[in-house]
């Protein structure tokens, strides 16, 4: 397979994929595979095979395990806070939830003044312990993915924190905020938009937000990437700041100005992916029915 598997658009790249590395099937047979979270001490990946309401454990000896499954709970995004605890999107129950250590399952955003939010869809942790997460209507439009239900809030990104339990609105810019992502100094919140889900020409492109001091606010935000084929869904950063984003035609590398780098190609299209492995050098890629994975010679950035 060697570097045809690659597009390498600027030097940069070139040192950051390896000519001897394979993409690798994990697992097959799913139905759509979202919300990869690396467990570095637990050394295995979960990932949520969505409309089966079904979270599976991939290990690196192949084996493959549910960790749940047929709880309501119809999960998309996953990450972990800062002391190591599972955070959850429910598309169905329409919350953030997090495991406790114990198994149990605590709600920890349901509302927001009052009315339901949407179908939370993907999660991230500032350094700061705050939990930055996307409300779209996605999951609540089809019986695909968690269940038609009516909408009681627009497409919103909220902020909470999760000692006080107080939840904000950090943006209301985007018709459709999707992934979400963090550079790995807080400073920076990149975001997926893919617009109105089925509108003819829906407005699909990265946007990227700068992060106040205080790490509670955002900026107006600006246009930071327009990825083609397909459009940007799940993303993560590397440890140079560097974003990996999901594509139509695979994953492409994004330079912090905004510049393609590169192209990983997969046979088919990315909806999420993550950095995972002993050194977090291996990427993990959710794509349809299919969890691929391929090492890297970059590192993701050290966020739970």
């Amino acid at each position: 397979m060697g570097m045809d598997l690659y597009d390498i658009l600027d030097e940069e790249f070139r040192p950051l994929v390896l000519p001897n590395a394979r993409l690798e099937v994990l697992a097959t047979g799913r139905r759509w595979l979202e919300g990869p979270v690396w467990l570095a001490d637990q050394d295995c990946l979960l990932v949520s095979d969505l409309p089966e309401d079904r979270v599976l454990r991939w290990c690196p000896d192949g084996s493959v395990s549910t960790l749940r499954q047929g709880q309501g709970w119809f999960e998309n995004g996953h990450a972990r806070d800062r002391q190591g605890r599972l955070l959850a999107c429910s598309h169905r129950q329409r919350c953030i939830t997090r495991t406790e250590w114990d198994g149990r399952i605590t709600r920890l955003a349901e509302h927001y003044k009052g009315l339901r939010l949407n179908s939370p869809n993907d999660v991230a942790v500032h350094p700061d312990g705050s939990i930055w997460f996307t409300d779209p209507p996605y999951g609540i439009q089809t019986d695909y993915e968690g269940g038609k239900q009516v909408s009681e809030l627009p497409a919103q990104v909220y902020r909470l924190d999760a000692e006080l339990g107080e939840l904000a609105v950090a943006t209301d810019r985007l018709a459709g905020p999707n992934g979400l992502c963090f550079s790995p100094d807080g400073k920076r919140l990149y975001i997926a938009e893919t617009g109105l889900q089925f509108a003819a020409e829906p407005v699909q492109h990265i946007r990227v937000f700068d992060v106040a001091e205080d790490g509670r606010r955002l900026d107006e935000g600006r246009f930071f990437h327009q990825v083609a084929p397909g459009n940007a869904d799940g993303m993560r950063c590397d440890e140079a700041g560097r974003l990996w984003t999901s594509a139509g035609d695979g994953v492409h590398c994004l330079a912090p100005d905004g510049r393609l780098l590169g192209r990983i190609h997969v046979p088919a299209a990315v909806a999420n992916l993550c950095f995972g492995g002993p050194a977090l050098s291996r990427l993990f890629l959710c794509c349809g029915d299919t969890l691929y994975g391929i090492a890297t010679n970059t590192r993701g950035a050290a966020l739970l």
